[in-house]
């Protein structure tokens, strides 16, 4: 079967910080907007990585909602937490 890898990565991209009116911002490609499935208004979700590394994920709204739903328990309940971690 002679098929195309459909896993096509896109390796090295570099992206450079630039001035935008006011802001400071990154400028992605079409191909890179392309492979994440991404568009002019989308939100994304940044999660810090160890070693000064980001996470970049599509925004959902949902999820959002339960990781805040999370963290008031994990404050409420942070005796209990620690008591089930041992």
């Amino acid at each position: 079967m002679n098929q195309k890898p459909t896993n096509v990565e896109i390796e090295g991209a570099v992206l450079q910080i630039r001035k935008i009116g006011n802001s400071l911002g990154l400028i992605l490609s079409k191909e890179l907007l392309a492979r994440l499935k991404l568009k002019e208004g989308d939100k994304l979700h940044v999660v810090e990585q160890p070693d000064r590394g980001m996470k970049l994920t599509p925004y959902d709204p949902k999820h959002a909602e339960a990781m805040e739903i999370a963290r008031r328990s994990f404050r409420k309940y942070a005796d209990t937490y620690k008591a089930l971690a041992k």
